[in-house]
């Protein structure tokens, strides 16, 4: 079972925690707000009201024993960074600390944090992905370089294989699974055929998960 603790109980940290408790995880939840730890005290595997920029007082939950350390410190950023620094030099195995701000988020990679989520700017850039890439259903940005996308194949697809598309080639993507509907006589159902061969032939409705550089996206959606 992985053992995490998160560290800020505003809106992101708190649901994160409960969904992580959701999934069978144990969860430490750490804030300075007492009303926030009796909020969610019963909810999580335990709870401690503490300054998290107090390396003491972090030492003392045991930081090694940690798979994973969340910081969700979103309005002090110096705070955010120091706990962050804090449990990584304590020993917790991964660290991922949020980032309201891009130069945040420079910061945070320079000193080594282990990943860096920025939700405001992640669920920004997405709407307006979608918005102006009507077939976009949902992206994943992985790093810099690689994007997962879903999307509904586009009408140009219709009928030709995958190898006569040649998406690698054109664009340095590749099509990871595919979603397709099909009429059992009594009832549609959805199958998933996951890593499709270049002989697949792409059919109206399919769903395509693809993997590539996000601008090769943009150019891919951006001319259907």
């Amino acid at each position: 079972m992985d053992k995490c603790i998160i560290v800020g109980l505003g809106f992101f940290g708190y649901n994160l925690a409960l969904k992580l408790m959701e999934k069978g995880a144990e969860v430490v939840a750490v804030d300075s707000n007492m009303d926030l730890i009796n909020e969610i005290q019963d909810k999580v595997t335990y709870a401690m009201c503490l300054d998290s920029t107090d390396e003491k007082a972090l030492e003392s939950l045991g930081l090694k024993e940690f798979d994973a350390g969340i910081v969700c410190i979103g309005e002090d950023f110096e705070a955010n960074l120091l706990t962050a620094v804090l449990l990584k030099n304590g020993g917790v195995k991964k660290v991922i600390a949020r980032a309201s701000e891009p130069i945040h988020m420079k910061i945070l990679k320079a000193v080594g944090i282990d990943e860096v989520i920025s939700p405001g700017l992640e669920a920004a850039e997405k709407l307006a992905f979608s918005l102006l890439h009507r077939n976009l259903l949902d992206m994943i940005h992985i790093d810099d370089k690689n994007s997962v996308a879903k999307l509904t194949a586009p009408p140009a697809f219709v009928g030709k294989s995958i190898g006569t598309l040649n998406l690698r080639a054109k664009y340095g993507l590749n099509v990871i699974a595919i979603n397709r509907l099909r009429d059992t006589g009594d009832g549609r159902e959805e199958t998933v055929q996951s890593n499709p061969g270049a002989d697949t032939v792409i059919q109206a409705n399919d769903v395509l998960l693809v993997i590539g550089d996000p601008r090769s996206l943009e150019d891919l959606t951006g001319n259907q």
